[in-house]
């Protein structure tokens, strides 16, 4: 799985790594190493990227002499449960989001020894813009910028590239050469939020702050549906278990799933639970889209349970889970990946993971350009 490159290709250190799709969207780089600290997705990097120098463990007991070289790139999708409007918004004080500050010890060191990365991405939840009060995203471009470093960020939707609903941010900073930047904020990757995160800054990060500019993808061609696997090759809920689903639906998606079906045809929904608030009263609902995305993909500690793949043909209503492999597409991830034995486990990697095209956006239009012209001394 892991990418055939150049032996003079830009080289990439991949930190949080999970099962290194990161790596896969970079493409032409080579990932010289990785680091990640939970042991089930050590596994699954291991297993698809044998020829990868990886350490198991927490980011911040690396020291320098722990990395191989230096380094064009560091790619980092730190934890982002502090940070998510499902977690506790702890922000970057919590102990799962606090990690980023492990890495930056790390890449203050090297720095300190001449091999800090030129390029550095940060990828979290859109959450990161208002943690703090917009303070610990001050905090993450304030800490990036140093070194000389040029810093911007972009809110990218995997929808763009992928049938599955998932904003996240990319935090990204470049040393010497830099990528092409706008002299304003240009949609679709500089959101509202984004601009009004941005006008929060102090002032002096503001001054070294560049609007990175990433051309928009064509138009998506691919829906759920077109992903699925086959009816026959998947297990079906029963009757019972069904109905009980359907029992959770609220009267406006009830409405919905109606309307579909008296459309008639084959119609395709993604279903998820939420906890919503009713009359002052917590109510488990199952909430169903039939505009051809998945919604986001979590983990079951990110606060949202596993989808269901709903399918109507006319009066007929089946359901049943969606399947880790499925998630693996809705990520983008290319045929022959691994995956982990148990379902549960392969939904946690892919819950957890960046989505592949995103990253392969990021590098063409980004990273790519000018890596390994090191910035003068």
């Amino acid at each position: 799985m892991t990418n055939h490159v150049a032996d003079n290709a830009p080289v990439a250190w991949e930190f949080f790594a999970g099962g290194g799709l990161a790596g896969i969207g970079l493409g032409g780089w080579r990932v010289g190493f990785a680091n990640d600290l939970d042991p089930g997705k050590a596994r699954a990097f291991r297993g698809n990227h044998p020829g990868v120098p990886f350490r198991e463990g927490d980011v911040a007991a690396l020291t320098p002499a722990d990395l191989p070289g230096r380094a064009d790139l560091a790619w980092a999708s730190s934890p982002c449960q502090d940070l998510s409007l499902a977690g506790a918004r702890g922000g970057l004080a919590g102990r799962r989001s606090g990690a980023f500050w492990g890495f930056m010890a790390l890449m203050r060191a090297l720095d300190a020894e001449g091999r800090g990365p030129d390029r550095i991405v940060v990828e979290n939840v859109c959450g990161l813009l208002t943690s703090g009060g917009g303070a610990d995203f001050a905090a993450v471009c304030a800490a990036l910028s140093e070194g000389g470093r040029r810093v911007g960020a972009l809110e990218i939707d995997a929808a763009h590239w992928l049938p599955q609903s998932r904003p996240r941010l990319f935090v990204v900073a470049v040393r010497g050469e830099a990528p092409p930047e706008t002299t304003r904020p240009v949609a679709p990757f500089h959101s509202p939020r984004l601009v009004a995160a941005h006008d929060r800054l102090p002032e002096a990060v503001r001054a070294g702050w560049a609007w990175w500019s990433l051309a928009a993808p064509p138009r998506r061609n691919l829906d759920l549906a077109g992903l699925l696997e086959a009816d026959d090759r998947v297990e079906w809920f029963d009757a019972a278990r069904t109905a009980a689903a359907l029992a959770l639906l609220s009267p406006l998606h009830r409405r919905r799933l109606e309307a579909e079906r008296a459309a008639g045809g084959r119609r395709v929904a993604a279903g998820y639970r939420r906890v919503r608030i009713e009359d002052g009263v917590r109510a488990q609902r199952l909430e169903l889209r039939f505009d051809g995305l998945a919604g986001c993909l979590r983990t079951p500690a990110g606060g949202s349970s596993r989808q269901i793949v709903v399918v109507v043909d006319g009066p007929r209503t089946r359901m049943r889970w969606l399947t880790a492999g499925e998630a693996a597409r809705l990520m983008g991830v290319p045929e022959g990946y691994v995956l982990p034995g148990s379902a549960s486990a392969g939904l946690k990697l892919m819950g957890d993971a960046v989505a592949v095209p995103v990253v392969r956006a990021l590098a063409e239009g980004l990273l790519t350009p000018g890596a390994g012209r090191r910035a003068a001394a």
